[in-house]
């Protein structure tokens, strides 16, 4: 198969992270994107949630974010960063996909700032040193990051995992494909959307259509869109086939348009 030009960033979260078989199922697709060049991102909000409760912490969010108090951060780093990122890397690599377990602050690839103040230790990421990555990539490795960074200071800090997909796009001037529960973003009247405009989005998030988790998702592909001047993905994990059929430049979910000058 003729590769695209570009790294392609793969975002997923939810469900697929509970199902080892999907998991399986798009580790097996990707197997077969011969010379393409792929990074993965991962969240893993449920696995930290069942993390926290055992713990005794509730878990709390702000328009689909989580809000992550200092004294979270141990449970939620080693989560995420530890326990989820190395089972996927192992599933991974039950493929010989060469897969490789990082998180954002490894290498300097992202470095964070804090986000809102309202959200705790949040980090907003930012692309800085693309050499780790380039390295991994050039000699046939694969690429699992996840959503744990490190402020200036060394501090961890939690991220939102599209937005550090955003953040790793721009640094490798990749192809982005967020990969969701759903099919795709769902439009007033229900119906699923083959795109999708930045005014409509709005209208659609005022209106409530667009809301909790679909909300970070649609602002981190408009920011995604806007910067790198390119319409981004948002598809299903329940059908990964679909993802050789955007390597070949096909439409598949929703595509989030980015707004011409």
């Amino acid at each position: 198969m003729t590769a695209i030009n570009k790294p392609l960033v793969i975002k997923i979260g939810g469900a697929i992270l509970e199902k080892t078989s999907a998991l399986a199922a798009l580790f097996v697709e990707l197997a077969k994107l011969e010379n393409q060049q792929i990074v993965l991102v991962h969240g893993g909000g449920s696995a930290v949630d069942t993390q926290l409760a055992q713990a005794g912490f509730t878990t709390e969010k702000k328009d689909g974010k989580r809000i992550t108090p200092v004294k979270q951060i141990p449970i939620i780093a080693g989560t995420l960063a530890g326990y989820v990122n190395k089972t996927i890397v192992a599933e991974a690599n039950q493929l010989n996909l060469a897969a490789v377990g990082l998180s954002l602050g490894d290498g300097n690839m992202i470095s964070c700032s804090l986000a809102d103040a309202e959200l705790g230790r949040v980090g907003d990421p930012s692309p800085k040193d693309s050499t780790l990555l380039k390295t991994l990539l050039a000699n046939d490795f694969f690429p699992i990051v996840s959503s744990i960074g490190t402020l200036d200071n060394g501090e961890l800090v939690n991220v939102n995992a599209d937005d550090a997909a955003v953040a790793i796009c721009q640094l490798l001037e990749a192809e982005l494909l967020l990969l969701t529960d759903v099919p795709g973003v769902k439009g007033a009247e229900g119906e699923w959307l083959s795109e999708l405009g930045s005014k409509q989005a709005a209208q659609l998030i005022e209106q409530g259509v667009i809301a909790d988790g679909m909300t970070a998702k649609v602002n981190a592909a408009f920011l995604a869109a806007n910067q790198l001047r390119r319409s981004i993905a948002v598809a299903s994990w329940q059908s990964p086939e679909q993802i050789v059929n955007l390597i070949k430049g096909d439409n598949i979910g929703t595509r989030i348009l980015y707004q011409v000058d």
